[in-house]
């Protein structure tokens, strides 16, 4: 049974750091591409961090230059490192695997960890 686990959310002020982990487990950790979503408050899913030994790494705008995405293939393990945060990313940040090649919306992903609350606020 394939299983995400997020953990490292909680309330940070701006300009604060946050590292988000995902533990993975059920399947074949290099075989598949592992994405971090978030969800603000009456807001859709959005994609935006995705890894996977096939394709690299890859990020939307709005966090290039200050989240980090990272893997520990031997752990199973992907990590978010998130800098210089601010009230607009306050959401729930899930992880997502993924057999496809550069999945990059919600659809293209077949397993969902339970979600972890990041707030940034002072």
């Amino acid at each position: 049974e394939v299983q995400l686990v997020e953990s490292g959310g909680g309330l940070v002020q701006p300009g604060g750091s946050l590292r988000l982990s995902c533990a993975a487990s059920g399947f074949t950790f290099d075989d598949y591409a592992i994405g971090w979503f978030r969800q603000a408050p009456g807001k859709g899913r959005e994609g935006i961090s995705c890894i996977s030994s096939r394709d690299g790494s890859t990020y939307i705008d709005s966090v290039k230059g200050r989240f980090t995405i990272s893997s520990d293939n031997g752990k199973s393990a992907v990590y978010l490192q998130m800098n210089s945060l601010k009230p607009e990313d306050t959401a729930v940040y899930y992880c997502a695997s993924s057999t496809r090649d550069r999945p990059a919306i919600a659809w293209m992903y077949d397993a969902w960890g339970q979600g972890t609350q990041v707030t940034v606020s002072s």
